[in-house]
């Protein structure tokens, strides 16, 4: 499980630090792919194959399903840490997730979020206990 939030730079050659806490549970490789609102997703290999079998079983006759099968494996790369504990981001990935500079990584649970530090800035918190009542409602409360 992945928790916590940190800031860090992208270097000129595209590359992020991963923080070490982060690196222990993803293993020396692991796979990013463009993630939601606006953001990539890092998924550990053992994460990532419990994802593919879930794909594996939706229909390929849903439209939907489809579509959003190539936008999430069509962007997905195979990644890996170097000695410095970097790691480099493909510039298709950097391009979407809008990483220029300053980024923020986040542990979600079993992936890892990516962000634009201005973007993720921008997200608004200020709603959550509207938000809670709405998570009540999916069954899950804290």
């Amino acid at each position: 499980m992945f928790k916590g939030e940190y800031s860090h730079s992208v270097d000129a050659k595209g590359r992020i630090i991963m923080p070490a806490k982060f690196r222990e549970a993803l293993g020396e490789e692991f796979v990013v792919t463009k993630g939601l609102d606006g953001c990539l997703f890092v998924y550990s290999n053992s994460e990532w194959e419990n994802i593919e079998n879930k794909f594996s079983e939706i229909p390929h006759a849903n439209k939907e399903a489809r579509r959003f099968s190539r936008f999430f494996f069509a962007g997905a790369a195979d990644c890996e840490v170097d000695r410095q504990g970097r790691v480099l981001i493909p510039s298709n990935l950097r391009e979407f997730a809008a990483l220029e500079k300053e980024v923020v990584l986040i542990g979600v649970m079993n992936r890892i979020e990516i962000w634009n530090k201005n973007r993720y800035q921008d997200i608004e918190f200020d709603d959550m206990d509207e938000v809670a009542e709405h998570m009540a409602d999916l069954g899950l409360t804290i």
